[in-house]
């Protein structure tokens, strides 16, 4: 079992940032393929990012591909999400994800391959 733990949401000004992080509670996730979804009340939920464990792939979702990057550390057992040019559409709850295999692409979209889900953050963009 995986257990994640986001933090680092916040409300934010559009055009700002924000830094969120998901660390895990148990080590061997380093070998897991951690990602992002979102979800606003009202809206489906919808992935945002994902890397693979080693950090050498990475997917985006097009509508935050250049305004999102994803990376990780496995030796803190964490994952991040930087976020620049924040839009009010960007507000949403997100949460982190794992799963054992890298989803890649449009896989990626499927939540099957994130069976591991953390509690969320919230996060919200005022115009």
């Amino acid at each position: 079992q995986v257990q994640l733990v986001e933090s680092g949401g916040g409300l934010v000004q559009a055009g700002g940032s924000l830094r969120l992080s998901c660390t895990s509670s148990r080590r061997a996730s380093s070998s897991y393929m951690m990602g992002w979804f979102r979800q606003d009340p009202g809206k489906e939920r919808e992935f945002v990012a994902a890397i693979s464990w080693s950090g050498g792939s990475t997917s985006y979702a097009d509508y935050v591909q250049g305004r999102f990057a994803i990376s990780r550390d496995n030796a803190k057992n964490t994952v991040y999400l930087q976020m620049i040019n924040l839009k009010p559409e960007d507000t949403a709850v997100y949460h982190c994800t794992a799963g054992p295999l890298y989803c890649s692409g449009l896989g990626c979209f499927e939540e099957r391959r994130h069976p591991f889900w953390g509690q969320g953050t919230q996060v919200t963009v005022s115009s």
